[in-house]
């Protein structure tokens, strides 16, 4: 495997720095930024468009002490899962704005980098970690990471181990195929599947048709020495064909069924100790928290890629905080001490990163209780190399969407011919929609 670029470096050197040994505390924070006393001088109003409804109730809470504190109000909008881009540009085109939303990255910044507030001499971009964490245009700060997360193959430790095995018999693709081909033919035996079903309704598809496509992008990244491509060659679609296929031809369900399950499905067959394997992240804990924390694990996607044994999970971000540059300056200043009280005080720390499971690239980042956020931190301190997250370089929701069709129809009927659609669709559609955002 080729050496990462030096923004891979610092994402990792942060990571370990700032979750593993937990950079300070939330009461070390508050004392170099007295975030209560600038709120309570402050003027104007927040409105954050949430982009997680899993930490919804976190977030209506903590809005609520805020302004119990501070006299300012803050109103706190959240998007259905994926509905985030087109609720913000509804919300965009009301008069009362959200003066906080989010961008997933780069392809995100480039269609509304207009309506962000340059954020470089605020406290909150000041205090990030690493400047990998700002999102820029040229000089310009106009986006700051607000969580850092993983994702891979979340597991039942104790399914794996009725059925015979552990995580240290799965160390790449070829032995994972094999744990979850014997758990399959063995499944009325054993009372439960390899893998809950691979959703793709709009709840669940994401899943695949961009955190798992991130793996084959990654990889041909690696081997291009870049972070972004207008042109993707598609190097590892056999290998995202291969992982594909193992997901959806051992799950609870038929293949042919999956355009009509969903998140909820996957969580319930989860859960309920249906399944061993669930692809998702550190954010769905608080989901499957009924399985016991004990009892649960992460893995690595593994692809079928020379030297993926030293891969750890997927880790990084498509989480950055924009202001809006057009709302109010009352607003604007309002909005910034609210982020910054947020990642500083005692109140907002615990919020973020216990009651949210949050990881936070800020110096008041706690030490998480997540076992998953601990897990993901245990292939760090092993060595292995963080999968960067390049999703956010992908063109459009458009391109995803024809990949997720494609995907869709190709499990229907798991021919050659379907998989070429969904090659079209990933090259062909990649280049169509990069040069369409031009």
């Amino acid at each position: 495997m080729k050496k990462r670029k030096v923004i891979s470096v610092l994402l990792a050197a942060a990571m370990i720095t700032g979750m593993i040994s937990g950079c300070g505390n939330s009461g070390d924070a508050e004392s170099k930024t007295d975030a209560s006393d600038a709120g309570a001088e402050a003027e104007g109003k927040v409105y954050y468009l949430n982009f997680k409804p899993e930490a919804d109730e976190q977030w209506q809470a903590l809005a609520e002490e805020y302004t119990a504190e501070t006299g300012v109000p803050v109103t706190v909008l959240t998007a259905a899962s994926g509905e985030y881009e087109k609720t913000l540009k509804s919300e965009m085109a009301k008069t009362e704005a959200p003066t906080l939303f989010q961008v997933n990255g780069p392809v995100g910044l480039a269609g509304w980098k207009d309506y962000c507030y340059d954020m470089t001499d605020s406290d909150i971009a000041k205090g990030l970690t690493d400047e990998s964490f700002a999102l820029k245009d040229g000089d310009k700060t106009l986006g700051v990471a607000y969580v850092v997360e993983n994702y891979g193959i979340i597991y039942n430790k104790v399914l794996l181990e009725e059925a015979g095995y552990t995580a240290d018999d799965i160390t790449g693709f070829d032995s994972f195929k094999k744990v979850a081909e014997d758990i399959t033919a063995r499944k009325d035996e054993l009372g439960f599947s390899a893998f809950t079903s691979a959703g793709m309704d709009g709840s669940s598809d994401w899943r695949f048709k961009t955190h798992l496509a991130n793996l084959p992008i990654y990889y041909e990244y690696q081997d291009e020495g870049i972070d972004n491509t207008d042109a993707i060659k598609g190097t590892y679609l056999e290998n995202y064909r291969q992982i594909w296929d193992l997901y959806i031809n051992n799950a609870t369900c038929e293949p042919a069924l999956l355009s009509t399950k969903t998140g909820d499905d996957a969580v319930a067959e989860f859960v309920t100790e249906e399944a061993v394997f669930y692809q998702n992240g550190t954010w769905a804990m608080t989901d499957i928290a009924d399985v016991g924390e004990e009892n649960i694990g992460i893995l690595p996607i593994y692809i079928g890629v020379d030297g993926e044994e030293e891969q750890g999970v997927c880790t990084g971000t498509e989480n950055y905080w924009c202001v809006n540059s057009k709302a109010a300056e009352e607003d604007i200043q309002a909005t910034l001490d609210f982020m910054n009280w947020c990642v500083t005080s005692d109140a907002g720390v615990e919020a973020m990163c216990n009651e949210m499971g949050f990881v936070i690239p800020f110096e008041g980042n706690l030490e998480s209780s997540n076992v998953l956020v601990n897990e993901a931190n245990a292939y760090l301190e092993a060595g292995k190399t963080p999968v960067t997250w390049n999703f956010s370089t992908m063109p459009s929701e458009e391109w995803k969407n024809g990949v997720g069709s494609a995907l869709t129809a190709y499990a229907a009927d798991q021919t050659d011919e379907k998989w070429d659609a969904v090659v079209t669709a990933f090259v062909d559609g990649w280049a169509t929609e990069a040069a369409a955002a031009k």
